[in-house]
């Protein structure tokens, strides 16, 4: 394809992969840092691009937290929540697992009832008013430690709302061994929610195999280094076990050196399910409908090919399967009307 940003543009897509805070726009970033004037984050749109440009993944980590520190009210989480959402419309996504991380709210002071009722006050006004169906992923803070943990599992277990599906580890994973959650893991997992645990993304293959066989994980987050063990590789295409791939992201926090480099193509022809997403898109100077050009021409796609990338995170989601149906035959159609042209 010489071009595929319009084809990618307009066709539906879900994503799997993408942070709550992460997703703030510089628009809204600005707005939120003007409510909090004792933040270090900038409140001009323009200068937050020097500001969310990082040296490394400790640094990301760092400039991550500030953003997180603008979220301090009920009205914080509620604006973010829904703007995300708006943003995703304009990329025609129409399903989303949003990863949430709570502990970083209810710490700074957030109820924990007033919080769960705005992200669920904002999903359901982001699914009649912009047609976009969002669910959660509370995930722990690893860099919090054991405490955030106990208190995440506990948030996911008795204060869960009506969106949550699944349970997740982010943050450094130097230093932040997995098999330490396996207690909150298992609490979750045995209250219905899916195993999604970032891993591999700065750390090598054990970590995801950590992940899979501690922590039960269904999907990996990241897995970028999973491409350095081939068992693990024939083990995730084996089982299904999809792999949340986010190039961009993994260049602006330096875990792949160059995207010529990216292990995508690796995954791929090893036969492993790989999703395409944008993680913290406004942070990374991106978006999902960038992300799918970035891995087109990486993996050498035509039209058919990136409606497969479609279809792998439709696959790989936790929406029910009817909804998994609809959404299938929407990229389908989609595709097959593009492909006659001449409408487009």
């Amino acid at each position: 394809m010489t071009d595929p940003h319009p084809f990618i543009a307009g066709l539906p897509k879900a994503e799997l992969h993408v942070h709550h805070v992460g997703s703030a726009s510089p628009r809204i970033v600005a707005e939120l840092a003007a409510r909090h004037p004792d933040s270090k984050v900038p409140t001009d749109p323009e200068a937050l691009a020097d500001y969310f440009t990082f040296t490394d993944f400790a640094h990301f980590i760092e400039v991550y937290l500030s953003v997180v520190d603008l979220i301090r009210t009920p009205e914080d989480v509620r604006l973010l929540t829904f703007e995300v959402a708006r943003d995703m419309a304009r990329q025609n996504i129409r399903y989303a697992e949003l990863t949430v991380t709570p502990f970083s709210s209810t710490r700074r002071g957030i109820p924990e009832v007033a919080f769960m009722e705005a992200i669920e006050d904002a999903r359901k006004s982001a699914e009649s008013e912009l047609g976009v169906v969002l669910r959660w992923c509370f995930d722990i803070p690893g860099e919090a430690g054991l405490q955030a943990a106990e208190e995440t599992a506990r948030l996911a277990v008795e204060r869960r709302p009506e969106g949550l599906v699944s349970f997740g580890l982010g943050g450094p994973e130097i230093g932040v061994e997995r098999p330490q959650f396996k207690p909150y893991f298992d609490r979750a997992i045995a209250e219905g929610l899916h195993s999604v645990p970032h891993a591999g993304e700065t750390t090598g293959p054990q970590t995801i195999w950590d992940a899979l066989t501690v922590l039960r994980a269904e999907r990996i987050g990241h897995g970028t280094s999973s491409v350095q063990d081939p068992k693990l590789l024939e083990h995730l295409a084996e089982h299904r076990i999809a792999l949340e791939v986010c190039p961009t992201s993994n260049i602006a926090t330096r875990a792949v050196t160059d995207i010529e480099l990216h292990p995508i193509r690796e995954m791929v022809q090893a036969g492993v399910l790989v999703t395409v997403n944008s993680d913290d898109p406004p942070m990374f100077g991106t978006d999902l409908n960038n992300e799918y050009a970035v891995a087109a021409r990486l993996l050498a796609l035509d039209e058919q090919g990136i409606a497969g990338l479609a279809k792998n995170a439709v696959e790989a989601s936790f929406l029910d399967p009817a909804g998994k149906r609809r959404l299938a035959e929407e990229i389908d159609t989609y595709t097959a009307n593009w492909l006659r042209g001449p409408a487009r």
